[in-house]
């Protein structure tokens, strides 16, 4: 192989080290009917970064609420920094801010003024040296709605095999 495809390989992993995924929000695509996504800054203190960075954040309660014409992160569990004192060490529940800019906001609103949707924290990761939240809009589903969507899935999966089988 030549220098340049060594190089180039090299880059290609050093990109796809800069955008890992850090946490994940499994279950809100089971609970809920995802129709957009928005990917958002998060406004931390240096503990958060830190537990962030070592995978310590849960997902899995959270949600998003737009106040006073800000986006805002409730009921995410971000474990304090283990290296830290207590004193400068962060609150794991605070509310915190997400960076958006002012039209996304209002298109967020528009569509949450609607019936039964909501805003939910899909995954948090990195993009280059920033950390990024993405959130959706998601409808809530029913039991019944739920038991079809994993009925598709089962079905996908098995035409995928089918096929694969034939190849």
């Amino acid at each position: 192989m030549a220098k340049g495809g060594v190089k180039k390989a090299a880059a290609a992993a050093a990109r796809a080290a800069a955008n890992r995924l850090m946490a994940d929000n499994r279950q809100a695509r089971h609970q809920y009917e995802i129709l957009e996504t928005l990917e958002t800054g998060i406004e931390l203190v240096g503990t958060e970064v830190k537990s962030i960075r070592n995978g310590k954040a849960n997902l899995r309660d959270g949600f998003c609420l737009i106040r006073n014409g800000e986006l805002q992160l409730h009921n995410v569990h971000i474990s304090p920094h283990s290296h830290a004192s207590a004193y400068f060490n962060h609150d794991p529940l605070r509310t915190r801010k997400l960076l958006a800019h002012r039209r996304e906001i209002d298109k967020l609103r528009g569509q949450l003024d609607k019936k039964g949707l909501a805003l939910i924290p899909l995954n948090i990761h990195l993009k280059g040296s920033w950390i990024k939240l993405t959130i959706g809009v998601g409808k809530g589903r029913k039991l019944h709605d739920k038991r079809a969507a994993d009925k598709e899935k089962q079905s996908k999966k098995d035409v995928r095999a089918a096929m694969a089988k034939y190849q």
